[in-house]
């Protein structure tokens, strides 16, 4: 496999990464939907037009400098969803299921990019192609499981945060959800620390084994593949 120049990483990167951080919050909407709360119906939110959920920072500067840095992932945030418990029948519980709908939704994403990946090696083997499939079949996995595990992580106001406000007892709940204000502040300090990743990494480690494994892609093939996707 030729070397890729920057160009061709954003090629790349750009459908899966966007298609991974619109989708996850779409998904926040139309279940907040489901529940009773049209708030991101009403204000358009529920819309699969990426400009509609692009954030500057989070979407394009972040991303863009993960490819051009010597980082070893590719991350990126949209604007959140707007969603008004209040209008949940059941707040705690319908909110818990809201949350948990944006890293289903990265899941459901990362298979269909296995899936694609599967298109590229048995139907256009050896052509460019097909490698083009691999590549960024690779990259929507890589992105859609690092989301998923990411907002899992039990901490407000990450969705699985969210979720674990929403079964824990009411009394505990309460003193838990204080930490939201501090949230981005206590992640940025297990970012940079690295007890995010010592924490997190074992479970993305794993996850991505499977889905990778699942490509189909030779190890060799597919250690080459994520050297150049710079990984």
């Amino acid at each position: 496999m030729p070397h890729l120049n920057l160009v061709q990483l954003i090629a790349i990167w750009a459908i899966p990464g966007l298609f991974a951080i619109t989708l996850h919050e779409v998904a926040h909407g139309y279940a907040a939907r489901q529940f009773g709360d049209r708030t991101a119906e009403l204000l358009g939110r529920l819309k699969l037009n990426p400009i509609r959920h692009i954030d500057p920072v989070g979407t394009i500067l972040v991303p863009l400098a993960c490819l051009i840095l010597p980082f070893h992932f590719i991350f990126g945030w949209a604007k959140p969803v707007p969603i008004t418990p209040q209008n949940f029948k059941h707040p705690r519980r319908d909110m818990a299921y809201v949350a948990l709908a944006g890293p289903l939704a990265n899941l459901l994403m990362a298979t269909f990019w296995l899936v694609l990946s599967q298109i590229g090696r048995l139907f256009f083997a050896g052509e460019p192609f097909g490698q083009f499939l691999i590549l960024m079949g690779v990259a929507g996995i890589y992105i859609n499981i690092l989301l998923m595990i990411f907002n899992l992580f039990p901490l407000p106001p990450l969705d699985g945060g969210r979720v674990l406000t929403g079964v824990l007892p009411v009394q505990w709940a309460r003193v838990f959800s204080r930490i939201e204000p501090f949230g981005f502040w206590i992640l940025l300090l297990l970012l940079v620390t690295n007890v995010f990743f010592l924490l997190m990494g074992p479970l993305l480690v794993g996850v991505l084994g499977v889905f990778l494994t699942g490509t189909g892609v030779p190890m060799p093939m597919l250690q080459q593949t994520l050297d150049l996707l710079r990984l």
